[in-house]
């Protein structure tokens, strides 16, 4: 149902989870631990997956928070439950109260907790390419630091994204990461198809966390793509299915 990361399940007071499609009650292409409010998959279905992950996650179903998410390099700093069904606009989520599960939703994007152990400060951050590139990351760890966190402090563990080798890209979507930094060449490989290369998202994403000071990084190093485990946005497609699920990806504070 669940993977951990060694770096972060050695914090002491600390629960995470990178879940798994496995352990739910969805049927069908969402089979079975769909946590997608925004998949076509039955509603009262995903709530009672989203129900066995706040309770492996420790808390009660409200909980166990995500925001909408755009794309976007944006944070925002969770205090409790969301006060209305409208979920903020989002594709970070930082805290330091506990008792409270934030999370973020992937089937491919990159999903990184990050938490700083002596301030007691979480960070959840959904790294997509487009997030990644314009600074998501950055900014989940700007506003960790200030509810206390300090960056060097910081432990941030990248889960299950879709790997280089299931990752290609069209010549355009390479030259927009060289217009915005020239050595990220180096995250390029090429492909067997002309005009076509294999992005290493995950590469690019603990780049990010070195640049920004961000040193102790566990990668837990698995394919999305290629583990049936797990949802796939790209494999969904490659088969022609008419829609996906998500995963949550969670990490909390215990009082």
């Amino acid at each position: 149902m669940i993977l951990t990361s060694p770096l972060l399940s050695a914090v002491p007071g600390l629960r995470h989870a990178f879940f798994t499609r496995e352990g739910g009650v969805s049927d069908g292409i969402y089979q079975s631990l769909n946590g997608g409010l925004g998949s076509n998959d039955d509603p009262a279905q995903v709530t009672e997956n989203r129900r066995r992950m706040a309770e492996r996650m420790g808390v009660v179903s409200d909980h166990l928070i995500a925001a909408h998410q755009i794309h976007s390099p944006d944070t925002v700093v969770a205090t409790g439950p969301w006060q209305t069904s409208a979920r903020p606009k989002a594709d970070a989520i930082v805290t330091a109260n506990a008792n409270l599960a934030i999370g973020v939703t992937t089937a491919d994007c990159g999903p990184v907790l990050l938490v700083d152990p002596n301030a007691r400060v979480i960070g959840a951050a959904h790294a997509g390419w487009k997030g990644a590139l314009t600074g998501i990351l950055e900014s989940a760890i700007e506003a960790m630091e200030k509810l206390g966190a300090e960056r060097s402090r910081v432990i941030a563990a990248i889960g299950p994204l879709i790997r280089q080798q299931s990752y290609e890209v069209g010549n355009e979507f390479v030259a927009r990461f060289l217009d915005a930094d020239a050595a990220n060449a180096v995250f390029f490989l090429p492909s067997d198809r002309e005009g076509h290369a294999m992005f290493d998202l995950a590469g690019h994403i603990r780049m990010r966390l070195e640049n920004a000071g961000v040193l102790m990084i566990d990668d837990l190093g698995v394919d999305t793509y290629s583990d049936e485990r797990f949802f796939s946005y790209r494999r969904s497609v490659h088969r022609s299915e008419p829609d996906y699920g998500r995963h949550v990806h969670a990490i909390a504070l215990e009082s």
